[in-house]
């Protein structure tokens, strides 16, 4: 019988190069996952492998070097920058005599430490349950215990189909309410559509600054921060100072590369508003070597949930920090479509807000009839 360890807030970090092109940024972002979620990382472990170890992810060798670390620095738990199978999750756990966890799991403790709103904690139990789903396949032996109690299980029922079909049933309850929360979305929608208000929506790589520059454009308070998943709620404002149009604008919960997908699932009704917007602000850190890999990231995301149909204007900020000044740029159909600003310092943003404007001005113009 094995009981899972206790968890902690010391950590050792697990980076292994499978030949990954983008492993130093990666390795990057776990080390700020980590701090973002609150856990003093110890040590780095890194290493090459050509494919994970069915049965530990890692090497013998490499795991021994992981137990040696985690002695010595009296480390609680292990952080993968990967996916862990469960039975990877529970050999290292036995190997290691400590917690285990792997890059999904240790997004979805921020997401739990970050949620606020009801609709936020419903998504984020919905994920977290969902990620535990797999965890009871082949999962923890002492799952695997009759346990006695009038009405807790049926006949010959064992510990783990209990486990499962409780969960199952809560899951159950949580996508129906989930379910009421899009309604309740699609119905403000077409009230904002019948009173002919242009939705904008912010979208970008987790501390792009997608906050910060919302609450410069609408004068709000929003929280930011310069942590990965600052905003996990959405948090809708009126545009002012746009002349002869409505605009109403959304900040969201920001991207990452490999982002587990009971996350995009889970959170489909607050990623739905991105869907419909009239308007994408795609909100990129332009002073980031690794930008690029985050535009193709949200991008990706964008594709997955159906919002990439939906205009798109490429919003490169905190030029503070480079060498770049405020400019816009147009495509081919003398649309903005590249802006350059500093949320921050606010350089930039008044191009930005005429941008916005010409977008809701060219929506609200009745169509003209095609000449016969």
């Amino acid at each position: 019988m094995f009981d899972r360890p206790g968890s902690g807030t010391s950590a050792v970090l697990v980076a292994l190069d499978l030949g990954d092109p983008d492993y130093a940024e990666s390795l990057e972002e776990l080390q700020l996952l980590a701090r973002s979620a609150g856990v003093a990382a110890v040590a780095v472990i890194r290493g090459r492998r050509d494919r994970p170890d069915p049965a530990l992810y890692a090497g013998k060798g490499k795991v021994d070097e992981i137990a040696d670390t985690v002695r010595e620095n009296g480390a609680s738990v292990v952080i993968f920058n990967h996916a862990l199978s469960p039975i990877q999750e529970r050999n290292l756990e036995r190997k290691l005599a400590c917690r285990v966890i792997d890059r999904t799991s240790l997004i979805l403790d921020i997401f739990a430490q970050r949620a606020r709103s009801h609709e936020g904690k419903l998504q984020v139990e919905l994920a977290q349950l969902e990620h535990l789903a797999t965890r009871l396949v082949r999962g923890w032996s002492h799952l695997e215990r009759q346990r006695g109690g009038i009405g807790m299980r049926g006949p010959g029922e064992t510990q783990l189909e209990t486990d499962r079909r409780l969960l199952g049933k809560r899951v159950k309850m949580l996508k129906e309410k989930l379910a009421r929360v899009r309604a309740q979305h699609a119905t403000q929608r077409r009230s904002r559509s019948r009173a002919h208000v242009f939705s904008v929506s912010l979208v970008g790589y987790t501390n792009a600054g997608k906050s910060t520059l919302f609450n410069r454009l609408t004068r709000a308070d929003a929280y930011a921060a310069d942590q990965l998943f600052a905003t996990l709620d959405t948090t809708t404002r009126r545009l002012g100072g746009i002349e002869g149009a409505s605009v109403v604008i959304s900040d969201t919960v920001g991207f990452i590369r490999h982002l587990p997908h009971t996350l995009v699932d889970s959170f489909r009704a607050t990623l739905e508003e991105t869907v419909h917007a009239d308007l994408l602000l795609h909100v990129v850190d332009a002073g980031s070597p690794d930008r690029d890999a985050q535009i193709a990231a949200v991008n990706g995301v964008l594709s997955e949930i159906g919002a990439d149909p939906v205009p798109q204007i490429m919003v490169f900020n905190k030029i503070d920090r480079t060498a770049l000044e405020p400019r816009a740029e147009r495509n081919e159909y003398a649309r903005i479509s590249r802006l350059w600003l500093s949320a921050l310092t606010g350089d930039g943003v008044d191009l930005l807000r005429a941008a916005i404007g010409e977008y809701a001005l060219d929506a609200a113009r009745p169509v003209q009839p095609e000449a016969a």
